[in-house]
């Protein structure tokens, strides 16, 4: 009986250190690539970051930003998604080791095919060709997807062709290809396109129908098998030898959160299984690693704790001081270490305040900061209104008036008046009534001694 009483308090000691442990910190999923990135797109908040800022080369990925070139000119009516565009010698006349879509040399296909072609099987000749429809050269069209890019805040990035192959000074970065990525998310015929495992081709002046299919692995297992992945809603691959193999994707999980990640610079490997493609593994796992990890919470409303403060308030006999409270709420997409007790809270409030104050009135703010990040400021309003003593407000005005430079001046005149009036009423007043007493009675004595009649 003693053993099990034993090992049941034992037990009970293991649960309770396990109750009051503190969170086990995030661990850093450590990517196999050269840069990443994983994004909350739905709230545009950065979830991970590894050299997201570095330049490198982005390949193929490129087509996503000449996808979005062309679907503008659609939007200003340039050209429109069914109009057919043949495909010029020069389009079509490619390195050998090109990524291509099969499109001949006069074949004649639709802007919205051609978009097909250039995102799902990263079709270069595809590219040239939409390039010559919109713009008449490639460098008119360069020109703008430099342009757009600038428009999108991608400070890293420059490009030099609108399909990827390697140029020097044909660069971005992870976080720049989120930018353009998010941007292109937001028009309905990219997004559709690039969810698109497979797209079936009309007959062309050239060709028979066929089927064109995505070369990203997450969503088609046609050039890679294995990958696919439930939640992968697109975006684009990448692959030269200076780039290494990349990819753009957005995922949507089961509480509808819309994920990007970008992985920038991975290494194939071969094995007795075959070959391996880091972009899609990785691109998955940190994926997965995001999801289960990174939670949308509220970091800051008027329930947190410690928020409230007192502001000493005056010229009420009510009241001596008047609650603050945040208005609104501060929400953030923070991993599942997140510990509350850790954020830093920094008031704007005054040192004191005059009632009248209504209930509502804005007091100052709070800003929350959390490992070193801002997160967001809310107003601190009055939580109540305080009513002013008319009495202590009629004392502060005789206060305040009796302050006044002016009124001392004007004081100091008078009192310096009433004293020099009691100084001519008290002295100089007496001596001259006493002189003219003197006066008088001088007068009759001389009157007296000058008389010259009888006695």
């Amino acid at each position: 009986m003693k053993k099990y009483r034993f090992l049941s308090l034992f037990l009970a000691g293991l649960m309770a250190l396990a109750l009051t442990a503190p969170a086990q910190a995030l661990d850093d999923p450590q990517p196999n690539c050269r840069a990443a990135i994983i994004v909350d797109g739905d709230n545009g908040e950065v979830l991970y970051d590894f050299n997201a800022r570095q330049r490198m080369y982005p390949a193929s990925i490129t087509k996503i930003m000449t996808s979005l070139v062309v679907l503008d000119a659609v939007a200003a009516g340039e050209l429109s998604l069914d109009t057919m565009v043949t495909a010029s010698p020069q389009a079509v006349d490619l390195p050998w080791d090109s990524s291509t879509a099969g499109i001949k040399a006069g074949e004649i296909l639709s802007v919205l095919d051609l978009l097909y072609c250039d995102l799902l099987p990263s079709g270069n000749e595809a590219c040239n060709i939409l390039s010559e429809a919109v713009a008449g050269t490639s460098a008119e069209f360069v020109a703008r997807m430099n342009e757009k890019a600038a428009q999108l805040g991608m400070a890293d990035t420059h490009f030099m062709n609108p399909h990827g192959l390697h140029d020097p000074e044909h660069y971005t970065t992870a976080y720049d290809i989120y930018l353009m990525a998010s941007a292109a998310m937001e028009n309905e015929t990219f997004r559709a396109i690039v969810r698109t495992p497979s797209h079936n081709l009309p007959a062309t002046n050239l060709q028979e129908p066929r089927t064109i299919y995505s070369s990203n692995g997450l969503l088609s297992s046609f050039y890679a098998i294995g990958y696919t992945y439930s939640k992968a809603i697109g975006i684009k691959t990448g692959n030269t030898g200076e780039a290494g193999r990349c990819l753009a994707s957005a995922a949507v999980d089961e509480l509808g959160r819309t994920f990007y990640c970008v992985v920038l610079g991975t290494q194939d490997t071969v094995d007795e299984n075959g070959r391996h493609f880091w972009s899609f593994s990785e691109t998955k796992r940190l994926l997965e690693w995001a999801f289960n990890n990174f939670h949308r919470i509220t970091l800051l409303d008027q329930d947190t704790e410690h928020v409230l403060r007192e502001v000493p308030v005056t010229l009420s006999d009510e009241a001596d001081c008047v609650l603050a409270q945040p208005v609104g709420s501060i929400q953030a997409t923070m991993p599942s270490d997140y510990d509350p007790a850790q954020a830093e809270l920094s008031f704007q409030l005054p040192e004191s305040l005059e009632a009248p104050i209504a209930a509502g009135d804005k007091l100052g703010t709070v800003t929350l900061k959390y490992g070193g990040v801002e997160y967001g400021t809310l107003d601190m309003v009055a939580a109540y209104g305080v009513e002013r003593s008319e009495f202590l407000y009629t004392v502060q005005q005789i206060q305040y008036y009796w302050s006044q430079w002016w009124v001392k001046a004007l004081t100091a005149a008078a009192a310096a008046g009433v004293l020099v009036l009691i100084f001519f009423v008290t002295v100089v007043l007496p001596k001259r009534k006493a002189r003219r007493r003197y006066s008088r009675s001088g007068n009759g004595r001389r009157s007296g001694s000058n008389y010259r009649g009888r006695r």
